[in-house]
């Protein structure tokens, strides 16, 4: 049995593998007839049956704030499919154009994640675009590759696509399955890609093969883990969820960004479909945060705290050439850098100046560390490590001036061509990014004091990042940007 099972197994993955070749890239609907209906009319009345039935128990989400994430199950449609049917709700029909859909490998085994290379995948339902920054992950992110078996195999984001087409207009996919990786830098690569009009779909079920009655104990806990954010408890379980890294990257992005987890539905097969001697536990998780404008206006720093990171970085500076430090300053900062606010994650840049003129500047774009983290050493990295100057001497650090920037998480700027690209930036108000292969440069939104024509502020950049000064009218040019908070220092 075993063996015929692996013959079998080997020659679905050929024929899908010679379907894709023969459809200009296309990834066929492996799965329809099994784990969902092949018929495009039975299909749809599946989905729609499945969603009348959810909205007799769906639950409501706050009004003030938006669905940023959602974990829903992957199983057979009548086993799985009125849990997701009750995450499907959640989502706003108008809203999202593209899905960062995440989910476990099941089948192959490899390291890192595999990113589909094809155009898009094909459902009873039609087509979905595989999204361009699909192949930026590729490019730009070592842990991101093709993995073509797990590609032609892999049952855990195709299960979730006729229900999303179901729902939305149009939209694209960026389609990860996770294999053995670290998950904070899986959620670090993601991050800016998350922004208003796009849904970070997590796809995991729960336990698998317990009896009833453990399996609801145990997935219970899951669900607990889930709800409380404890990504350490969810990465380290055993027979929890199929999709644990996925979990665990959607809490680690909720914890950074202050999303709030609810939980939608949670059944078994024993409830749906299947008996109770051995089970597959679903649940259905929205991660709700703030609307976007709200959000970035929650996470603005108030003068004050800006002045604390700003004595945190002179501080951190005396400290390290040997300058004595106040005892009554150190006991005064203290408590200021326990503030949730300089607690959470974001990017920072600290600029030092000695009359007006620049004596370094460094800083950290991801949102790897906290604010108070990032400053203490990104002090250090401008004062000694600027590859543009010489190590700061203790005697010039009385006439040096402090400006520390705290960052919003960078997202990438769509544009077709260089007018649309000057047309789209904001002057005065965007920090700029921009790779082409392996070159990279950014650009504080300080900059624009200096070169307020953005041919210049491009052009500039360009130069930075080891690039012709017209680079940026040229194609591959990849382009993010960020807004920045900075504090100057009052002496």
């Amino acid at each position: 049995m075993k063996k015929a099972a692996a013959i079998g197994m080997a020659l679905l993955l050929w024929a899908v593998s010679a379907a894709c070749a023969s459809a200009g890239r296309i990834r066929p609907a492996v799965w329809a007839g099994r784990f969902y209906p092949a018929d495009r009319r039975t299909l749809e009345a599946t989905i729609a049956g499945l969603l009348r039935q959810a909205r007799h128990s769906a639950i409501r989400l706050p009004a003030r704030g938006s669905l940023k994430a959602l974990i829903m199950p992957h199983a057979g449609y009548i086993y799985s499919g009125l849990t997701a049917a009750h995450g499907l709700l959640a989502v706003d029909r108008n809203r999202f154009q593209r899905i960062v859909l995440l989910g476990p490998d099941h089948r192959v085994g490899f390291s890192g994640c595999a990113v589909s290379d094809v155009s898009a995948y094909q459902t009873p339902l039609g087509t979905v675009p595989v999204d361009k920054h699909a192949r930026y992950l590729r490019r730009h992110f070592p842990i991101f590759k093709s993995v073509p078996a797990s590609d032609a195999g892999e049952h855990s984001l195709e299960v979730e696509l006729p229900l999303l087409q179901y729902r939305l207009k149009a939209f694209t996919i960026v389609p990860v399955v996770m294999g053995q990786v670290d998950t904070g830098m899986v959620s670090r690569a993601i991050d800016p890609l998350l922004d208003a009009h796009t849904l970070l779909l997590v796809s995991s079920d729960l336990s698998h093969y317990l009896p009833y009655a453990r399996a609801v104990a145990r997935d219970r806990r899951t669900i607990h883990s889930i709800l409380a954010l404890d990504a350490e408890k969810i990465a380290a379980c055993r027979n929890c969820a199929c999709g644990r890294g996925p979990i665990a990257v959607a809490i680690r992005l909720a914890r950074r960004h202050h999303w709030r987890p609810y939980l939608l539905n949670y059944t078994n097969s024993g409830d749906t479909a299947g008996g109770r001697a051995g089970v597959v536990g679903y649940a259905a998780i929205a991660f709700v945060g703030g609307k976007t404008m709200a959000d970035e206006a929650q996470t603005r720093l108030t003068d004050e705290q800006g002045q604390a990171l700003v004595k945190l970085a002179r501080s951190t500076l005396m400290h390290r050439l040997g300058v004595s430090v106040p005892a009554g300053e150190v006991e005064s900062l203290a408590p200021k850098l326990k503030d949730p606010a300089l607690q959470r994650h974001s990017g920072t840049f600290v600029t030092l100046k000695i009359g007006g003129r620049l004596r370094g500047c460094i800083g950290s774009l991801s949102a790897a560390e906290s604010i108070v983290d990032g400053v203490r050493q990104n002090a250090v990295n401008a004062a000694m490590r600027d590859p543009r100057f010489a190590p700061l001497s203790a005697d010039e650090l009385e006439n040096v001036d402090i400006e520390v920037s705290v960052l919003t998480q960078p997202r990438p700027l769509n544009f077709d061509g260089p007018r649309d690209l000057i047309s789209k930036l904001q002057v005065g108000k965007d920090g700029v990014i921009i790779r082409k292969d392996m070159a990279s440069a950014t650009f504080l939104p300080q900059v624009w004091e200096q070169l307020p024509r953005p041919e210049d502020f491009l052009s500039q950049l360009c130069l930075k990042a080891g690039l012709s000064a017209h680079a940026w009218k040229e194609p591959g040019l990849e382009v993010m940007t960020y807004r920045v908070q900075y504090f100057e220092e009052k002496r």
